[in-house]
Protein backbone atom coordinates (compact mmCIF):
# COMPACT_ATOMS: atom_id res chain seq x y z
CA UNK A 1 0.00 0.00 0.00
CA UNK A 2 1.02 3.74 -1.18
CA UNK A 3 2.53 5.27 2.17
CA UNK A 4 0.29 8.07 1.65
CA UNK A 5 0.47 9.74 5.54
CA UNK A 6 4.17 10.51 6.88
CA UNK A 7 3.28 11.86 10.46
CA UNK A 8 0.83 12.06 13.10
CA UNK A 9 0.05 15.31 11.84
CA UNK A 10 -0.89 14.52 8.85
CA UNK A 11 -3.32 11.66 10.17
CA UNK A 12 -4.44 14.32 12.44
CA UNK A 13 -5.36 16.31 9.04
CA UNK A 14 -6.66 13.45 7.54
CA UNK A 15 -9.14 12.50 10.07
CA UNK A 16 -10.51 16.01 10.84
CA UNK A 17 -10.68 16.81 6.57
CA UNK A 18 -12.73 13.61 6.60
CA UNK A 19 -14.97 14.72 9.52
CA UNK A 20 -15.18 18.13 7.86
CA UNK A 21 -15.79 16.57 4.68
CA UNK A 22 -18.94 14.37 6.22
CA UNK A 23 -20.39 17.16 8.21
CA UNK A 24 -20.69 19.55 5.51
CA UNK A 25 -21.79 17.51 3.05
CA UNK A 26 -24.54 16.53 5.54
CA UNK A 27 -25.56 20.53 6.15
CA UNK A 28 -25.38 21.13 2.54
CA UNK A 29 -28.01 18.33 1.89
CA UNK A 30 -30.43 18.86 4.86
CA UNK A 31 -32.98 21.31 5.24
CA UNK A 32 -31.77 24.72 6.04
CA UNK A 33 -32.14 25.85 9.26
CA UNK A 34 -32.90 23.05 11.81
CA UNK A 35 -31.25 22.71 14.97
CA UNK A 36 -29.86 19.44 13.27
CA UNK A 37 -28.32 21.68 10.44
CA UNK A 38 -26.51 24.16 13.14
CA UNK A 39 -25.61 21.68 15.30
CA UNK A 40 -23.71 19.75 12.44
CA UNK A 41 -22.17 23.17 11.11
CA UNK A 42 -20.48 23.63 14.25
CA UNK A 43 -19.13 20.14 13.83
CA UNK A 44 -18.21 21.00 10.44
CA UNK A 45 -16.84 24.95 11.71
CA UNK A 46 -14.83 23.73 14.59
CA UNK A 47 -13.44 20.40 11.96
CA UNK A 48 -12.61 23.31 9.38
CA UNK A 49 -10.56 24.95 11.92
CA UNK A 50 -8.51 22.19 12.83
CA UNK A 51 -7.76 21.11 9.05
CA UNK A 52 -6.98 24.58 8.09
CA UNK A 53 -4.36 24.98 11.66
CA UNK A 54 -2.93 21.29 11.27
CA UNK A 55 -2.19 22.36 7.12
CA UNK A 56 0.04 25.33 8.33
CA UNK A 57 2.18 22.70 9.99
CA UNK A 58 2.41 20.10 6.72
CA UNK A 59 5.43 21.26 5.04
CA UNK A 60 6.99 17.51 3.83
CA UNK A 61 5.70 18.54 0.06
CA UNK A 62 7.87 21.62 -0.48
CA UNK A 63 9.65 22.13 2.60
CA UNK A 64 8.90 25.63 2.86
CA UNK A 65 5.65 28.04 3.15
CA UNK A 66 3.68 27.50 -0.24
CA UNK A 67 0.53 27.59 -2.28
CA UNK A 68 -1.52 24.92 0.07
CA UNK A 69 -0.46 26.80 3.09
CA UNK A 70 -2.22 30.02 1.25
CA UNK A 71 -5.01 27.87 0.29
CA UNK A 72 -5.44 26.72 4.04
CA UNK A 73 -5.91 30.68 4.94
CA UNK A 74 -8.44 30.86 2.14
CA UNK A 75 -10.13 28.82 3.55
CA UNK A 76 -10.10 29.94 7.57
CA UNK A 77 -11.01 33.46 5.50
CA UNK A 78 -13.80 31.37 3.73
CA UNK A 79 -15.08 29.66 6.65
CA UNK A 80 -15.10 32.84 8.83
CA UNK A 81 -16.64 34.60 6.22
CA UNK A 82 -19.74 32.19 6.37
CA UNK A 83 -19.70 31.99 10.03
CA UNK A 84 -19.53 35.41 11.02
CA UNK A 85 -23.31 36.53 9.72
CA UNK A 86 -24.54 33.96 11.86
CA UNK A 87 -23.39 34.93 14.97
CA UNK A 88 -24.04 38.65 14.84
CA UNK A 89 -27.12 39.19 16.16
CA UNK A 90 -28.21 42.66 15.30
CA UNK A 91 -27.67 42.24 11.09
CA UNK A 92 -30.30 42.31 8.97
CA UNK A 93 -31.88 38.34 7.74
CA UNK A 94 -31.00 39.46 4.09
CA UNK A 95 -27.56 39.76 4.77
CA UNK A 96 -27.16 36.91 6.48
CA UNK A 97 -27.99 34.99 3.34
CA UNK A 98 -23.90 35.76 2.68
CA UNK A 99 -23.74 33.29 4.89
CA UNK A 100 -24.81 30.41 2.66
CA UNK A 101 -21.98 31.82 -0.35
CA UNK A 102 -19.20 31.57 2.19
CA UNK A 103 -20.27 28.28 3.50
CA UNK A 104 -20.84 26.75 0.54
CA UNK A 105 -17.51 27.66 -0.97
CA UNK A 106 -15.98 26.23 1.95
CA UNK A 107 -17.39 23.19 1.83
CA UNK A 108 -16.19 22.74 -2.23
CA UNK A 109 -12.39 24.05 -1.37
CA UNK A 110 -12.46 21.52 1.01
CA UNK A 111 -13.38 19.05 -1.28
CA UNK A 112 -11.87 20.52 -4.34
CA UNK A 113 -8.48 19.92 -1.64
CA UNK A 114 -9.26 16.26 -1.66
CA UNK A 115 -9.68 15.50 -5.41
CA UNK A 116 -6.59 17.41 -5.60
CA UNK A 117 -5.03 15.26 -3.30
CA UNK A 118 -6.54 12.14 -4.79
CA UNK A 119 -5.29 12.59 -8.58
CA UNK A 120 -1.83 14.11 -7.78
CA UNK A 121 -1.35 10.21 -6.81
CA UNK A 122 -1.58 9.20 -10.02
CA UNK A 123 1.86 8.95 -11.10
CA UNK A 124 4.00 10.48 -13.72
CA UNK A 125 1.24 13.25 -13.95
CA UNK A 126 2.39 16.98 -14.06
CA UNK A 127 1.59 18.32 -10.40
CA UNK A 128 0.42 21.60 -10.54
CA UNK A 129 -1.70 20.70 -13.88
CA UNK A 130 -3.32 17.77 -12.04
CA UNK A 131 -4.12 20.44 -9.07
CA UNK A 132 -5.40 22.61 -11.59
CA UNK A 133 -8.14 20.39 -13.19
CA UNK A 134 -9.49 18.91 -9.86
CA UNK A 135 -10.06 22.31 -8.51
CA UNK A 136 -10.94 23.85 -11.17
CA UNK A 137 -13.36 20.50 -12.34
CA UNK A 138 -14.74 20.92 -8.80
CA UNK A 139 -15.46 24.42 -8.70
CA UNK A 140 -17.00 24.58 -12.05
CA UNK A 141 -19.45 21.54 -11.23
CA UNK A 142 -20.27 23.45 -7.54
CA UNK A 143 -20.55 26.94 -8.94
CA UNK A 144 -23.35 26.00 -11.47
CA UNK A 145 -25.05 24.04 -8.61
CA UNK A 146 -24.72 27.27 -5.82
CA UNK A 147 -26.39 29.54 -9.03
CA UNK A 148 -29.14 27.58 -9.56
CA UNK A 149 -29.60 27.28 -5.75
CA UNK A 150 -29.38 30.93 -4.10
CA UNK A 151 -32.97 32.03 -4.87
CA UNK A 152 -33.67 29.35 -3.26
CA UNK A 153 -31.27 29.74 -0.19
CA UNK A 154 -31.71 33.66 -0.47
CA UNK A 155 -35.26 33.59 0.13
CA UNK A 156 -35.17 31.43 3.25
CA UNK A 157 -33.58 34.32 5.05
CA UNK A 158 -35.48 37.12 3.27
CA UNK A 159 -39.12 34.89 4.18
CA UNK A 160 -38.38 34.14 8.14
Amino acid sequence: MYDFVKSSLGWFHLVTALLAMVAGAFVLATRKGTKRHKQVGYVYVFSMLLVCGSAMGIYRLTGTFGIFHITAIVGFLTLAGGIIPMLIKNIERKYKAVHIWFMYYSVLGLYAAFASELIVRIPDKPFYTMVGIATGSIFLVGTIFILKKEKVWSLFFIKQ
